[in-house]
């Protein structure tokens, strides 16, 4: 991309209008607060450029010691984090990611407190294609602790599909993720 994607101005901005004061990461923040009892963000290098918003928007903060290790290893910080609290599911979203809308946290939540005992994950699924956020419980927390942090979450999930139940939403923007300029451009038609 460039940036750092977290600084990103949500929603893009369009010709002749001054960019959004919100970035993905205050969005992110504000969106999933309401469904959550409390948002984490992990942080490795760029702590000093996403304290002042983290905290601004009543989240917190944890530092991955060695991002180096992958975004795995953050994942892994975060659910630790998580267990710290004392809470035994998650909701996990990325910061390429732009925020979904308010209903869709609901109907994934929902979902979560619904299933069956042997699911330990809802994933949401938008025209076939699985995204985020996802909601996970304390079963898939420990599988994905439990291997390196040079793992994949698509390994572990993959590992445990049986554990997993997708659940439809009307929401593209779960299926969505800005990796390059062109991406975060085509939002632009997706949000106006």
């Amino acid at each position: 991309m460039g940036r750092d994607k977290a600084s990103l101005p949500w929603p893009p901005p369009s010709a002749g209008q001054p960019p959004s004061s919100e970035t993905f990461l205050s969005a992110a923040i504000r969106a999933l607060s309401p469904a959550t009892d409390f948002v984490v963000v992990v942080v490795g290098e760029n702590e000093a450029a996403l304290t002042p918003v983290i905290y601004a928007q009543g989240a917190s903060l944890v530092i991955n010691p060695d991002p180096s290790r992958g975004q795995f290893s953050s994942l892994q910080v975060g659910l630790r984090e998580v267990l710290n609290h004392g809470r035994d599911a998650a909701m996990i979203t990325l910061v390429d990611r732009p925020p979904v809308n308010a209903a869709t946290l609901q109907i994934l939540r929902e979902a979560f407190e619904n299933a069956d005992q042997n699911i330990w994950t809802i994933v949401p699924e938008f025209s076939g294609k699985h995204g985020h956020p996802y909601l996970v419980g304390r079963e898939m927390i420990e599988a994905f602790l439990r291997v390196p942090a040079t793992s994949t979450a698509r390994e572990i999930e993959h590992a445990h599909q049986a554990n997993i139940q997708y659940v439809t939403v009307d929401d593209p923007l779960v299926a969505l993720n800005i990796n390059t300029p062109e991406d975060y451009a085509g939002l632009l038609a997706r949000t106006h």
